[in-house]
């Protein structure tokens, strides 16, 4: 089962990440060693925890993407790699609560540390890597940077309680689904590209040229998220295909087809996805609802959208080589689902 979906618009040659990963590799090995570092506690169950979702895999498009704008600015320092690592632990975080929240039984192709420790262990774990991101935040000294990225922990705390007023509710607007995902994911990569501008000392002008590139492509990452939910594979998204579906979440894909259907559509996501009564075709039907009114194209076509808009905030930066990977990287959000 799945879904072809298409990318032309995007050529194959540019749809990489390998040029991103390249110019911060310097970066992330020293992300990588302070993540391991900040890890470790005399609780011996903090380290065992953190580090069963740490060492998962996943890409770190997060850090990478603090790394590559700092240097875009042409910063040449050490405070980005502690920023970025700030960042990868907010995100690592969110990953534990969200499981809890959302009851998910798979991350990255794994058990979920939820089944594997327990809710408690995995929130408070979480916590403890929040807590280990605020301090690198103040080692690095910059007011400014704190400011960005302590707003973005408190706009994803917003989103996700934003995101139980949209989950099984089929009702759901396309704005209202925007505005959670704008909290719950965008508001990091936003924060993410921001603060490299930040520590290199940049302008206003430039700092929001970033901020747009990160807070588009990361609304871009997640609507195509979505749509693999439906069309994808498991090793392409890190957890089992149909996962959203399962957990009566209402995704873009959904509510597209919900507005577009008959009133026997709406009424087969309302028992699916409300009543949760979910019988073994029901994934196979809800795909071919998406297919028969567009809306796994049509949240692809919105992904382009804003994937656009974050090529166009950086347009105006002078052309060097972490622009081109930024710019790469977006080819490569979209391509994932191809």
């Amino acid at each position: 089962m799945g879904v072809v979906l298409s990318f032309e618009e995007y050529p194959t040659e540019r749809a990489s990440i390998s040029p991103l990963v390249e110019i911060t590799a310097s970066g992330m090995q020293r992300v990588n060693r302070l993540v391991v570092e900040r890890t470790r506690s005399d609780v011996t169950l903090i380290p065992e925890v953190a580090r069963y979702l740490i060492d998962s895999g996943g890409k770190r498009m997060r850090p990478m993407v603090t790394i590559a704008s700092a240097q875009a600015c042409g910063y040449h320092g050490d405070a980005e790699v502690k920023l970025a690592a700030a960042v990868e632990f907010m995100h690592t975080a969110t990953l534990f609560h969200d499981d809890v929240v959302d009851e998910s039984n798979t991350r990255r192709g794994k058990r979920a540390a939820r089944l594997v420790w327990g809710n408690q262990e995995s929130v408070l774990v979480g916590d403890f890597l929040l807590g280990q991101a605020f301090k690198m935040m103040v080692e690095v000294e910059s007011l400014e940077a704190l400011a960005v990225l302590s707003a973005a922990a408190a706009a994803i705390a917003e989103g996700e309680v934003m995101q139980l007023t949209t989950a099984k509710n089929t009702e759901t607007t396309e704005d209202e689904y925007l505005d959670v995902i704008r909290a719950k994911t965008a508001v990091l990569f936003s924060a993410a590209a921001e603060v490299g501008a930040v520590v290199a000392g940049s302008d206003r002008s430039v700092r929001a040229a970033f901020r747009s590139y990160g807070a588009n492509l990361g609304i871009a990452f997640q609507l195509i998220d979505d749509a693999l939910d439906y069309g994808g594979e498991t090793p392409t998204l890190g957890k089992d295909v149909g996962d959203d579906f399962r957990e009566g979440k209402v995704t873009l894909p959904v509510v597209l087809a919900y507005r577009r259907g008959s009133d026997d559509d709406r009424a087969f996501w309302r028992r699916t996805l409300v009543e949760g009564t979910i019988g073994e075709d029901d994934l196979a039907h809800a795909v071919s609802l998406l297919e028969r009114t567009r809306a796994l194209k049509d949240t692809v076509e919105r992904a382009r959208h804003y994937a656009a808009m974050a090529h166009d905030a950086l347009a105006p930066l002078p052309d060097e080589r972490a622009k081109a990977a930024l710019l790469q990287a977006l080819a490569f959000c979209i391509a994932r689902a191809h």
